[in-house]
């Protein structure tokens, strides 16, 4: 249930107002932790799920908050990166330890940052190595805040029920010590 709730609040982080600061490079949401997050707490044929969730929003963003026509084309590529993510998190994240999870924010971060800039780089760029270069480079400032994003969003998920656990124990041993004297 938690990995569900996870999901949906990634998908809702990507309808708050962060969309009016794209020009200046703000990018910060929780959608590659939450993803990771629910692939590595659901079973792998939910990764769908996933990808429908982060589908609807897109179409809401780009119909809705944006304004333009949809076109489904411009957003496969990016829909089967956060499936393709979802099952990477399956199996990295089984175990969860700090650099476990700080790959998987680096595989969320550049897997993210390659595929979703391959629709602009055939869109809008000569398709020559100059205009992949010159796309890749234009999109450097979403990545280091997709990256801080997904590593904050990362370390709250991921570190959050290990630091419960952790006051738990430390609690648990205080009380217990306090009934032995």
């Amino acid at each position: 249930m938690t990995a569900f709730l996870v999901l949906f609040a990634a998908a809702l982080s990507r309808l708050l107002p962060h969309h009016y600061f794209h020009a200046v490079g703000i990018n910060f949401t929780a959608v590659g932790a939450g993803l990771l997050f629910f692939g590595s707490r659901s079973p792998r044929w939910q990764a769908l799920l996933a990808v429908v969730t982060m589908a609807l929003t897109d179409v809401y963003l780009t119909t809705k908050v944006y304004g333009m026509a949809f076109h489904v084309e411009g957003y496969l590529i990016t829909w089967a990166w956060y499936g393709l993510l979802c099952l990477l998190a399956s199996g990295l994240l089984q175990k969860v330890s700090f650099l476990r999870v700080a790959a998987g924010v680096l595989t969320s971060s550049i897997g993210f940052y390659v595929f979703a800039d391959i629709m602009p780089f055939l869109r809008m760029y000569p398709h020559t190595l100059g205009g992949l270069k010159a796309c890749y480079v234009a999109a450097l400032p979403f990545l280091w805040n997709d990256m801080a994003s997904t590593a904050f969003f990362a370390a709250v998920l991921f570190g959050a029920p290990v630091l419960a656990a952790k006051l738990t124990e430390a609690m648990d041993s205080q009380s217990l010590g306090n009934r032995l004297a």
